[in-house]
Order: structure tokens, then sequence, then C-alpha cells
């Protein structure tokens, strides 16, 4: 889960907590205040009640509570109290968007209309109302900050994203002066450091392989001088397997830093590419068996290399032929009698790393499978039943 989306879950959690705080509070400070006005205004009423033949006390009581009588009821009030009596009723109505009530006393012909001075208890109400609506804004600010001083970090996210993928030239553009922005600073140096470092060790490994085959193909054109014939076998042997071994070592370094060549194609071409660089004279070799030929979209040429490289370990350490290349269900698979391996299969896919018991190569064609394989992000497993060894490649995984 994103950064962005567990602050986003934070936020709502305390919006929602702080909202139903809100409201509770709101409840039950509304319960408080209104009992106390109604309490406060029914014992005003009846204390006038209690005084209604004596003018000059009721003037009293309407001074001492800051009443002051009106001689129209305005409209569109919120009935808040209202009850009747023998003789008359007592009624409290709150005007509209006010902190002011409307005291009505009936009493036999007679009736009294009085406005309230403004409730300090409602004020503190709104005041508190008012405070938590500014809590809220202001969580809701905080929130908005924290995604736009976070947003880089999905730009930094993705920059890195693409300089694992191979393109060594991403570098970030954040002049911040904070944690993030220095961030982006140890990045572009880290990289511009990557960059360069590989790029001299591409360099150093290119001229390497073109100072190799320069004299390995003097020494191919020395040996043809050669009358001894074992002697002459023999040094064709080292020279062509130094030869296959600066290549392979190139192959490796290539899959480090090349971008792949994606096209479409089906099993049976990536197939026929394999063996073409196998250069098998007796096809009795090898058994294919395509049940469902279906198509992928890869780079042919190194994904040509790794089912060769699988097929050559097949028929190099097989105990019987043919072997088998066998498609269906989204994945081929190599097949042939062996004994087991004699370490963990992750053992083979480290460069340099073969069967003691054969010694014919380098060791590096499964770690060149292996790096392909994971380039294109495919599975390579394998499986060991009824004395036969399998190396399956799974293309949709």
């Amino acid at each position: 889960m994103s950064i962005l989306k567990k602050i986003s879950i934070l936020f709502i959690i305390s919006l929602t907590l702080m909202s139903v705080i809100g409201i509770w509070t709101d409840n039950i400070n509304s319960k408080r205040v209104d009992s106390l006005i109604k309490e406060k205004y029914v014992k005003i009423a009846n204390e006038i009640l209690e005084n209604f033949d004596n003018k000059q006390k009721i003037e009293q009581i309407l001074e001492k509570h800051h009443l002051k009588p009106l001689e129209i009821k305005p409209k569109n009030n919120e009935v808040f109290f209202y009850k009747e009596f023998t003789f008359g009723y007592i009624s409290i109505e709150k005007r509209s968007f006010e902190d002011e009530f409307i005291l009505e006393i009936n009493y036999l012909d007679e009736n009294y209309l009085l406005k309230t001075q403004d409730e300090e208890n409602l004020k503190d109400k709104m005041i508190l109302n008012a405070l938590v609506f500014l809590d809220i804004f202001v969580l809701i600010l905080i929130f908005l900050y924290l995604i736009k001083l976070l947003s880089p970090l999905k730009n930094i996210s993705s920059e890195i994203t693409k300089f694992a993928n191979g393109d060594l030239s991403r570098r970030l553009d954040i002049k911040s002066k904070d944690e993030i922005g220095q961030l982006s600073q140890a990045f572009n140096k880290m990289a511009s450091s990557l960059e360069e470092l590989i790029k001299t060790r591409q360099e150093l490994l290119k001229d390497i392989g073109h100072e190799l085959r320069t004299p390995i193909a003097k020494g191919k054109f020395a040996i043809e001088k050669i009358e001894d014939f074992s002697q002459k076998e023999l040094l064709k042997k080292i020279f062509k397997d130094l030869e296959t071994l600066t290549n392979e070592l190139i192959e490796l370094e290539k899959l480090n830093s090349k971008e792949l060549e994606l096209s479409t194609f089906d099993m049976e071409t990536l197939i026929v590419q394999a063996l073409n660089r196998l250069y098998i004279e007796d096809e009795n070799l090898i058994n294919i068996d395509i049940k469902e030929n279906f198509k992928i979209t890869a780079d042919l040429h190194y994904l040509s290399m790794a089912l060769k490289n699988l097929v050559d370990n097949a028929i190099k350490y097989a105990t019987s032929y043919p072997i088998e290349i066998k498609v269906n269900n989204q994945e081929i698979q190599i097949i042939n009698s062996a004994k087991k391996l004699s370490k963990d299969f992750e053992y083979y896919l480290k460069p340099f790393t073969q069967e003691l018991s054969q010694r014919d190569g380098f060791g590096l064609g499964l770690s060149i499978v292996k790096k392909v394989v994971k380039k294109h992000k495919y599975q390579l497993l394998h499986k060991y039943e009824e004395n036969k060894i399998y190396f399956i490649i799974k293309f949709n995984s």
C-alpha cells in the first residue's frame, strides 16, 4: 500500500472520529443548554404569574432579567417550550439564527410578550461548534499539505524504477531543502556514479573482447601450419574454448545493460532459431512435441540463446537419447534422461558452476539462461521425476 493511501486512510479515520466527537459534544451541550434555558424562563414566567396583579413588581422582574416588552410577535420562530394551564398558557420560542428568545405569558385577558437578552450559553455553544469545525478545517489543510509535501515521492519512485530497469540517464529534478530534496540529490549523485562505472565496465569489456578476438584469430591461422595432428586438434579446442568464453562473457555483460528488442513470434520460430545456433547434425537426438504453438512477445535473439543453452546442456548430460522439447500450456519443457543434480538448482545458476563430472564448458550457460528469463519476467523452473531432468520456462508468470 502506498504512503498516499495510508495517509488518506488515517485522514478519513481522524476526520470521522472528530466529526463523531463534534456531533456527540454538540448534542450533549444542546441538551444541557436547552434544559438551563427552559428552567430559567419557566421560573421567570411563574414569578410573573404569581405577581400578575402587582404591576410594579412585574416591572422589577422585567428589569431584573433584562426582558423587553414587544408589541408584535416576530414570525418564523421555533417553539422551544409550551405549557397550558386553566386560565392561560406559557410559551417560549427561539428566534431563528439568534441567541434570544420570545417569552409569551397569557393569563385571563392579559398577555405579556417579552424579548429576552442574548443568551451567553448559546454563544458558548456556538463558539464550541465553531472550534470543532475549525479543527476539522485545520485537519483538512494538514492533509492537503502532507499530500503536497509527499507528492515528489511518487516521482522519485518512478524515476528509481526506470533507472533500475536500465535507463541510466534518469535523474530527479527536486529543488526542496528538506529531506526529500536531500534524498533527490543523493540519488542523482549515486546514479551519475553508477552510470559512469557501468559505462566504463562496458567499454573495458568491449575492448577486452576485441583485443582477445585478434590473437585468437591469429592463433587459429597459425595452427593450420602445425603438422602434428594431435597437437593441432588440441590447440584448436583451446582456441575454440577461448572464443566461446569471450563471447559468453560479452553476452552476459550485454544482458546487464542492453534493452530488450521485443517482437512477436510463436514457439515453433523460437525452437527453430535455438536449434540453428547448435548446428546439430543428428536430428534423432531431439524429439519435438508442440501441442500448442502459442505466441509471445519477447527478444527472439536472447530467448533463443537461452533455449539453445538449455538444449545444449540436455544433450551434453543425457544418459540416453532422444531428449524432448515439449510446448504446452504457456510453457516450454526441455527433458532429458540423466542423473539427479548433485547440488541445489540455484547453485548451477551462478557463473562458472557445473557438475564436477562434466567439465566441458565454463559453466556460464545456465547463468545466461537465468538472466534472460529474469529480464523477460518469466519463470525458470527445475524438477527431477522418473530419472528425468526437467527444465521449464513458464511464459505466463
